[in-house]
C-alpha cells in the first residue's frame, strides 16, 4: 500500500489513545473504518489503492485493533464515531465522505448521528442498522464466540502489527462484548 503517491502513516492522541491512521492519494476525503477484530489491511487492502486515485483516503484504526493502543475501557461504537470525530478535527477535516465495512459500518452510522456536520455521504458495507436485522443465531454465537472462532487471518495481521498475544486476546475479547445496537434509530 506504501507505492501510493502522497501517504503518511502517524499516530493521534485522541481521547486516551494513540490512534494510528494512514492517508493515501489526494482528492476529496474518505474515511475508511475496519471491521471488528480487522485491520487498514485486512478489511480495505484490496480496495485501498483504487480509491487513493481519487480521493484523500483517511483510514483509521480503532480502539485495541492493529497498531491503535487502547484505553483500559469497553469499546462501543459511540466511543469510536467521537474517536473518529476528534481525529478529524486534528487533521482540520471538517467534512467527509464515511466507509465503514462490517462493527465499521456500526461506527459509521453512530458518526452520522451523533456528528452529521462530519459526514459528506455515508457508505456502509455488511452491517444492519437494528439488531433484528441479524440472521437467526448471530447474536447467540457472538456471545459464545472463543478465540478459536476469530479467522486465523486477523490474528496473523494483528501479531505481525504488534507481537503481542495478550493484546490481540484483550482485542478478541472487547469485540465480543461489545454493547450491541437495539437500534441506530
Amino acid at each position: 500500500m506504501q507505492n501510493i503517491s502522497n501517504f503518511k502513516s502517524d499516530y493521534a492522541p485522541v481521547n486516551g489513545i494513540q490512534m494510528y491512521y494512514e492517508i493515501h492519494g489526494a482528492g476529496n476525503p474518505l474515511v475508511l473504518i475496519h471491521g471488528g477484530g480487522s485491520t487498514i489491511s485486512t478489511s480495505f487492502g484490496r480496495i485501498l489503492p483504487l480509491l487513493a486515485k481519487k480521493y484523500q483516503v483517511i483510514a483509521v484504526e480503532l480502539q485495541a485493533h492493529g497498531h491503535t493502543s487502547d484505553r483500559g475501557a469497553p469499546e462501543s461504537f459511540v466511543q469510536d464515531a467521537d474517536d473518529v470525530a476528534e481525529l478529524l478535527d486534528q487533521l482540520n477535516i471538517a467534512e467527509a465522505d464515511i466507509l465503514g465495512f462490517s462493527n465499521g459500518g456500526q461506527t459509521a452510522m453512530q458518526l452520522a448521528m451523533s456528528h452529521p456536520s462530519k459526514v459528506r455521504k455515508l457508505i456502509v458495507a455488511s452491517a444492519f442498522y437494528n439488531r433484528d436485522g441479524a440472521p437467526e443465531g448471530f447474536w447467540e454465537g457472538m456471545q459464545n464466540a472463543t478465540f478459536d472462532d476469530m479467522p486465523q487471518v486477523y490474528k496473523n495481521e494483528f501479531l505481525q502489527i504488534k507481537n503481542d498475544p495478550a493484546a490481540l486476546l484483550n482485542m478478541f475479547q472487547k469485540d465480543c462484548h461489545r454493547p450491541t445496537p437495539k437500534s441506530c434509530g
